[in-house]
């Protein structure tokens, strides 16, 4: 049984896991980090959660992404955020 279905999301982190999913430069180890979802459970939330025709967009560009798995980012990337950005607790940016 996928996390998903384990553990309730709100529909504000369901929408902040979609936000996340489309970004090119959060790995999938971000959102696991962040929400407890394995890869395979962000593709079975993209896909209930998505039109069909922006699944698959969404599904093609993360197969050609190489910054979307850690296995294939360039060495020397091993971090989840920007340098110049705050600590995230709580999945909210601390105010500057």
């Amino acid at each position: 049984m996928p996390v998903a279905q384990k553990t309730e999301l709100d529909d504000i982190a369901i929408d902040r896991i979609i936000e996340m999913a489309w970004e090119d430069r959060t790995p999938f180890d971000a959102i696991k980090f962040q929400f407890g979802l394995a890869e395979a459970d962000v593709k079975a939330l993209m896909k209930k959660e998505l039109k069909f025709s922006s699944y698959k967009l969404w599904r093609k560009r993360v197969e050609n992404c190489k910054t979307k798995h850690a296995a294939k980012r360039v060495e020397g990337i091993d971090r989840f955020k920007c340098k110049m950005q705050r600590a995230i607790s709580n999945n909210k940016i601390s105010k500057r």
